[in-house]
């Protein structure tokens, strides 16, 4: 009798390809999720359990010292950093979506010379480093009188190529039929945008908020650049401050860095099934 040779996998090959998936999964997220853990395990060590050799992943001595450190240092007004850090990526993350959302609704659904164009400029900025831009806008910054002030944080990138091209991806997937729908009920092309275009389009903004949330929150060097006094700094450049020169209060800092993750984690949570959808909708036609 004849062998029938199938073009298909074999048996049990479907199931050595899960597993392959899996264990790679699971390697993949050890190592996103080892720095957290290491953060929150020496947040409750004592100093000299920080530094101790070899580390240890579970405090030998369980200590709240980091935390009571950090907040009975007088010269770290952790909750004054929180504080700014807060309202400052609140206000850019805000920005950034009104901006966005406006600039990507006329790249994608009006007609006008030099559309394509202007399109295309916006997603070359995506190649240039950020770090090209930052002697530009330090001069832009103290012409305007900005320094040392939360503007010199909120005003400067709120402008996002990263945001215009994401939301004009999905602005194009919407069926003109809707529009059509607007324009013969009498609506204008604003009253559309915002009536019509605004409301399907909450997946991919909650994703743009958070993204732009996550980039103004943990950003380290243009703050350190702008800011100049102690009270006007956001809490990741505040924590630098605590390191010393010659001492490291180990604990501390890791107890601050925890802090400072509540906030994102808890704004991440609130809109996670919207920044799920969006991502799974951003393949996108073009």
């Amino acid at each position: 009798m004849a062998t029938i040779v199938t073009a298909g996998r074999r048996p049990g090959q479907g199931v050595a390809a899960n597993l392959l998936l899996y264990a790679l999964l699971l390697i993949l997220s050890v190592i996103f999720i080892a720095p957290l853990l290491w953060m929150l395990s020496t947040s409750f060590k004592t100093t000299e359990g920080a530094t101790a050799l070899p580390p240890q992943w579970i405090p030998a001595e369980f200590s709240t010292e980091g935390y009571t450190s950090l907040f009975a240092d007088a010269q770290a007004p952790v909750l004054r950093w929180l504080f700014n850090s807060v309202v400052v990526a609140v206000a850019h993350t805000v920005l950034v979506l009104v901006t966005a959302a406006a600039a990507a609704y006329p790249l994608a659904r009006m007609r006008f010379r030099g559309k394509n164009t202007i399109f295309a400029l916006i997603v070359a900025t995506l190649f240039v480093p950020g770090f090209v831009f930052l002697m530009p806008n330090y001069l832009i910054v103290e012409s305007l009188g900005w320094l040392d002030s939360k503007w010199a944080l909120i005003v400067p990138g709120a402008a996002s190529a990263f945001g215009v091209f994401f939301l004009r991806q999905f602005f194009v997937s919407i069926p003109v039929e809707l529009e059509e729908a607007g324009l013969i009920d009498g609506a204008n092309r604003f009253q559309i945008f915002v009536r019509i275009v605004l409301p399907l389009a909450k997946a991919p903004l909650a994703t743009l908020a958070i993204l732009s949330l996550l980039g103004s929150w943990n950003d380290f060097l243009w703050p350190l650049y702008v800011l100049f006094n102690p009270e006007n700094l956001t809490l990741p450049a505040g924590l630098a401050t605590l390191k010393g020169a010659y001492a490291t209060d180990y604990p501390a800092i890791m107890a601050g860095a925890a802090l400072a993750s509540v906030p994102v984690l808890i704004a991440f949570a609130l809109v996670q099934r919207y920044v799920i959808a969006g991502v799974a909708r951003s393949g996108l036609k073009g």
